[in-house]
């Protein structure tokens, strides 16, 4: 069995709800493959962004993982949403 090749198309979610929980929680919400897992979509993301995940949540609807990953408080998730076009 060979290694399998590690995907991620992240797809920021910018609905109110997700400003809210940006602002509130300092979580980040994105939409991506239902195939990954959690550990592989933290490593991704602290990578792509230079931050620290203290927690990641996720949830499968209709095919598409939407994933929430609260940040370190010494890396603002308004400031990440900023860099991506969000707010």
């Amino acid at each position: 069995m060979g290694k399998r090749k590690m995907t991620l198309i992240l797809k920021p979610i910018t609905t109110e709800k997700a400003i809210r929980i940006i602002e509130i929680e300092n979580v980040l919400t994105f939409e991506t493959d239902r195939n990954l897992k959690k550990p592989e979509i933290k490593k991704q993301i602290e990578e792509i962004f230079n931050i620290k995940i203290e927690k990641i949540r996720t949830q499968t609807k209709k095919n598409k993982k939407i994933v929430y990953a609260k940040l370190n408080k010494k890396n603002p998730a308004i400031d990440i949403a900023t860099k991506l076009g969000m707010m």
